[in-house]
């Protein structure tokens, strides 16, 4: 947890409050049923919560802002930067059943009023957004497919509206394919410099 105030010393009381109950929320639950790995959870606030808020190194999401967690998982990014920008809301979107209940009870438990999560396939979600936010998914020619139509068409954000994909690895073969202009990448470490991030983008 105090890597999270030391790279975001900013955080008002109730915030610093939220991600410091996610752990032990985090450990109950996962005891119940497997939403994150057991071993991850030894260095959680790495691995989930600050790789998650990479996103709040480079955008300021603007008041408003919709963003889908698409194959959310246990909840992340779409958890932690909930708690980060909370006057933006937050639509969690997984296939899985269990997991998206259990999400649920998370949200809960953090008293989290910009959050809404869903059992259901992306090619059946109706709404569109300004961002999807996605860990680890699928290589991105199969995910731009998939929610080409999902996005409001103005942007009012620093960035025009898109996707925030974190990858990892060597990306030339999956971004060969698009426009450059479209395309920025990120790199973890330069935000985070901590070894976990070495090759995070």
């Amino acid at each position: 947890m105090h890597l999270i105030k030391e790279f975001f010393p900013y955080l008002t009381k109730n915030q610093i409050e939220k991600f410091s109950l996610m752990k032990e929320i985090y450990n109950f639950w996962n005891n119940k049923i497997n939403i994150i790995s057991k071993k991850s959870l030894n260095n959680f606030y790495i691995i989930h919560v600050l790789h998650s808020l990479s996103i709040a190194k480079i955008i300021t999401f603007v008041p408003k802002t919709i963003i889908m967690d698409l194959g959310t998982g246990g909840g992340f990014p779409g958890i932690p930067l909930s708690i980060f920008f909370e006057k933006s809301y937050f639509f969690l979107i997984d296939s899985i059943k269990k997991k998206i209940s259990i999400v649920k009870e998370i949200i809960n438990e953090l008293n989290l009023k910009n959050v809404y999560a869903y059992s259901i396939r992306a090619e059946n979600i109706e709404y569109k957004f300004d961002f999807i936010i996605n860990r680890f998914v699928m290589k991105m020619p199969l995910l731009v497919k998939l929610v080409k139509n999902k996005f409001i068409l103005k942007s009012k954000n620093v960035f025009k509206n898109g996707i925030f994909s974190f990858k990892g690895g060597n990306l030339k073969n999956e971004l060969k394919n698009f426009n450059k202009k479209n395309i920025k990448v990120f790199y973890i470490y330069d935000l985070f410099p901590i070894n976990f991030f070495l090759k995070k983008k």
